[in-house]
């Protein structure tokens, strides 16, 4: 047993570990590795020794050995937070996000008030999408440190990612008060604000970070995204192009200015492909797998599947991942080739054990096509177990049942309970609901400046505000938002309570929107139908409806009514409508999000405009 203790390091022998420290520090690792080696002789199971040996053969890029060290000095050392800390580092920086993880929580659990330790677990936890642990983590930094920049900083990205907007406002402005001098802080303030409606308050974040020293590719992104919401699109597609050039790896950039193009394309550069430019950087770059995946999601929406099952089949030979084997699935899916899909669907779930409420989502909607409604209805229940708030997955599990003749599909979507179309009373500020319409519809038509749709959305033939339109700075929208939202709680008080039920059982007093925009649709156009997979409940709100529309009686075919319970009419399903509702100036439709909806088109000069959003119940 003796001679397994490591042997103390000698005061001589301390300095010279200490000398190596500093040398790697300076990025002399030659040199600290050769200090390291020959303490190491003299003195074999120190802790210290294999931790300065671990992080030697980082710097020199020797992973195999490095993990080896790591490993003893964290045998020999247990509970030392500084080398577990790095360990984990290590594992992260690998990719082994969810085993640094456990690192991490064994170096805070052994030295609580570990600072850097609770940041990093913070930030691994925020990577895996664990995000109640991440807010926590971050949290406790705070505790031990209220002046941590960085923590703070953490919390805001937290929040964000939460979708708790306010709240990342909040934990981002302390940040840059307490290191006005971190852009990148600057940066994630101005992404939050512009997020939250005010992308002219977002703009001098930007000259902020700017002038702290930022340069990062993130600095013209986020200002990109604030000139569109402002309807800036011109001077936003300049930055964007801009951004593509100076940081042709980054991909956000490219993305942006692809979907600049789809949609104000006849504005900006009429006749040029909005694929083209991110096909050439793709092309220029066949190892940025980010950017290779950004270019065939953008095919796949843009109805190009062909090409997309071609590239994607290129990235699964070089290093095959699930992820692309579901887009290979989807894209063979809009080709019509379902038989090929179902195969790499039935690998994925047999073979490779993905149990995933998305994936599962996905392989449900792809039995329906297929026919096996019994199977769709057994993956979409699976879903929905997983996370019993997958709109998708409640959305494929009414439609199995529904063709399955089980009565579980009504009370799932209970379309005469769970569908109301309820007034919304003018602003005190306006003489009255006429009035109120006609300046709201004044004010949304100045923001619809697209000429066509966005590419992944469910609208066709008009278009879509961009950015969040509640919280922008206007008097017309911020008095929308209020009518709105008392008219949306007098209805929640309407909803029985049902504790078993997906939609009745998340029954709050009031919603936080966490998306909100206006759309434009011009003669006939229409919503393809479809779902809201970020809300539990969601709307439309009518503001201006063309004659066609509101003209009394069914025998005009119903043009641009609301209509619930159809799947799209890529499934090949069938089925008609469940429930049709017509629009009403002034009021709002509300419905579970989960709900197929969609809009039968019209003719008529005259747009029709509606106000759209999705919400969360809240206390």
């Amino acid at each position: 047993m003796n001679e397994r203790k490591p042997l103390p390091l000698t005061a001589e022998q301390a300095g010279r570990l200490g000398q190596a420290f500093r040398l790697l520090q300076q990025g002399a690792a030659a040199e600290a590795m050769a200090i390291a080696v020959s303490v190491a002789r003299q003195t074999p199971r120190s802790s210290d020794v294999e931790h300065l040996l671990a992080l030697c053969h980082k710097a020199a890029g020797e992973q195999v050995e490095a993990e080896k060290a790591f490993r003893r000095a964290s045998e020999l050392a247990p509970a030392n937070p500084h080398i577990l800390g790095n360990y984990a580092n290590f594992l992260k920086h690998l990719g082994r996000t969810d085993e640094a993880l456990q690192f991490y929580r064994r170096a805070v659990q052994a030295h609580p008030a570990f600072l850097q330790g609770w940041i990093n677990l913070g930030l691994g936890a925020l990577d895996t999408g664990r995000i109640s642990e991440a807010k926590d983590s971050f949290e406790r930094a705070i505790d031990i440190d209220a002046a941590s920049s960085s923590a703070w900083q953490g919390l805001g990205n937290a929040h964000r990612a939460d979708g708790d907007l306010e709240r990342a406002e909040g934990a981002f402005r302390r940040a840059v008060a307490l290191a006005p001098e971190k852009g990148a802080a600057w940066v994630n303030l101005s992404v939050v604000v512009k997020l939250s409606g005010r992308p002219a308050e977002a703009l001098p974040f930007v000259e902020k970070a700017r002038n702290a020293g930022f340069t990062g590719p993130e600095l013209a992104d986020a200002e990109s995204g604030a000139l569109i919401d402002l309807g800036e699109v011109e001077a936003a597609f300049r930055v964007a192009h801009g951004l593509t050039e100076s940081a042709p790896h980054y991909v956000a950039g490219h993305v942006t200015r692809a979907n600049l193009l789809w949609e104000y394309g006849d504005l900006l550069a009429p006749g040029e492909d909005p694929a083209g430019a991110l096909r050439e950087a793709a092309n220029n770059q066949p190892g940025n797998g980010l950017l290779q995946l950004a270019l065939i999601r953008f095919l796949v929406n843009a109805g190009r599947s062909e090409e997309a099952v071609r590239r994607v089949r290129r990235l699964r030979a070089i290093k095959d991942a699930p992820a692309l084997a579901l887009i290979e699935a989807g894209a063979l899916e809009a080709l019509e080739q379902t038989k090929e899909a179902g195969a790499l669907y039935a690998h994925e779930y047999e073979v490779t054990g993905i149990r995933e409420a998305p994936f599962l989502a996905a392989y449900a909607r792809h039995l329906l096509r297929a026919g096996q409604w019994d199977a769709a209805a057994a993956r979409a229940m699976e879903a929905t177990e997983t996370d019993p708030d997958n709109q998708e997955g409640l959305s494929y599990l009414g439609t199995a049942w529904r063709l399955l003749g089980d009565p579980r599909e009504h009370w799932l979507c209970d379309y005469d309970r769970t569908v109301a179309l309820v007034e919304v009373e003018p602003p005190d500020t306006f003489a009255d609901q006429a009035e109120f319409l006609s300046a709201l519809a004044a004010t949304l038509d100045r923001l619809h400046k697209a000429c066509r749709e966005p590419v992944n959305q469910s609208l066709r033939g008009g278009s879509q505000t961009p950015g969040r339109l509640f919280g922008r700075p206007d008097p017309v929208i911020s008095a929308t938002h209020a009518a709105i939202t008392r008219a949306v709680e007098v209805h929640i008080a309407t909803l029985p309570d049902d504790s078993g039920h997906p939609f009745f059982r998340r029954k709050k007093r009031s919603v936080s929107f966490t998306g909100s925009w206006s759309v434009k649709l011009w003669s006939s156009g229409r919503h393809v139908n479809h779902f809201h997979p970020q809300g539990w409940m969601s709307s439309a709100y009518y503001v201006s409806l063309p004659r066609s529309v509101t003209a009394p009686g069914r025998d005009t075919g119903r043009p641009g009514w609301i209509q619930f319970g159809q799947p799209p009419e890529d499934l090949d399903l069938n089925l008609p409508p469940r429930r049709f509702v017509q629009p009403k100036a002034g009021h709002v439709a509300l419905f579970p999000s989960y709900m197929w909806h969609g809009t039968v088109p019209f003719e008529d000069a005259e747009p029709r405009i509606t106000v759209a959003f999705d919400m969360l119940p809240v206390r």
